[in-house]
């Protein structure tokens, strides 16, 4: 009897510790939580444990080259097949998962590899990604051969673009809030933005090309840009419900590795040229109004319980030459829904 009364005090104090260690990861994780770098009268963190969110991403790429080798002149504009992902995230107290599913993926109709990375803290924010495809359709256009169409599978890419930005003015302006809703915007505020790009990649004749066409030409174009700059951010807060942001952030190519190569002759554009990356941001973040008391526990205004919007990212190069030319327009659009518990 005693054993057995041992037993029941052993487990309710063993369950009693788990519960102690979980209360106790809770509070650092809040404390962590709600440690902020900004003016609370500007942004705030939203009140809750648990934020989930429904999100559909799509993406899409488009070249524009030209150039003349072997006095020959040459011109392209391809675009990559838009992926399309719908994707589930959960984040508690800023510790955040998600899961992203492609349809396209799955039916075997999309068989390009594309990685994004995000990050947005209060004093810097990172677009990356890198792009591996086999769909580039278009034309190219040559004098010897006219106008050919490129289907999918006739060329590959191999592409990487990186935007990296500091904001002046962190402790009144976030990125977060407009992006992933980590933060509330109150107030209306904006920043003058440093910033870095970089596009880098190669595009060429596929393999399945030239066995299916000997007579097909062994072409490759390389780019690759690096640019440093500054811009402008803004966030407007309208009505307490609405946020609209944009950012525009200008960057000047110091320096660039674009050549082009045709059957082994390779020509090449001057390393310093005046060119520039332009870096656009856009969202649009609905906060659905609060229902009964407006005061939250801790004395301020209660957080919106629902939420939705938008984000647009972009980065566009515009290159001259007088040998070669490589742009790129590079885009990542995203539609979502969230809920605070």
């Amino acid at each position: 009897m005693a054993l057995a009364g041992g037993t029941v005090v052993d487990a309710y104090a063993q369950k009693f510790t788990q519960q102690q260690r979980r209360e106790r990861m809770d509070s650092v994780l809040a404390s962590r939580y709600y440690r902020t770098p900004y003016d609370t009268n500007y942004v705030v963190r939203p009140e809750g444990r648990l934020t989930l969110k429904v999100r559909l991403n799509q993406t899409g790429n488009t070249f524009h080259a030209k150039g003349t080798v072997n006095d020959v002149y040459s011109k392209a504009d391809l675009s990559t097949s838009h992926k399309t992902t719908l994707s589930i995230g959960a984040s508690y107290r800023g510790l955040s998962a998600s899961l992203a599913i492609n349809p396209s993926k799955m039916s075997g109709s999309y068989k390009d590899y594309e990685f994004n990375l995000n990050y947005y803290s209060s004093r810097i924010s990172l677009d990356f990604s890198y792009q591996r495809s086999e769909s580039l359709t278009g034309d190219v256009e040559r004098d010897d051969r006219g106008v050919q169409t490129m289907e999918s599978g006739d060329l590959t890419l191999k592409v990487v673009n990186l935007a990296g930005y500091y904001a002046f003015n962190h402790h009144r302006f976030s990125y977060p809030a407009a992006f992933n809703q980590s933060y509330i915007q109150r107030r209306s505020a904006g920043s003058w933005l440093a910033g870095i790009s970089y596009q880098g990649g190669i595009i060429e004749t596929s393999d399945d090309l030239k066995a299916r066409n000997q007579n097909a030409p062994d072409v490759s174009i390389d780019f690759g840009h690096i640019g440093i700059g500054g811009g402008y951010g803004y966030n407007w807060v309208l009505g307490k419900k609405w946020l609209i942001h944009i950012t525009m952030l200008p960057t000047f190519v110091v320096y660039n590795r674009n050549k082009m190569t045709v059957n082994g002759e390779c020509k090449e554009a001057k390393r310093m040229r005046f060119n520039m990356i332009f870096n656009e941001r856009a969202a649009i973040v609905y906060n659905f109004p609060v229902k009964g008391n407006l005061k939250s526990v801790k004395g301020g205004l209660k957080s919106p319980r629902y939420f939705a919007g938008a984000t647009l990212v972009m980065n566009n190069s515009v290159f001259d030459d007088d040998v070669v030319v490589v742009n790129q327009n590079k885009w990542r659009a995203r539609a979502f829904i969230g809920l605070r518990f």
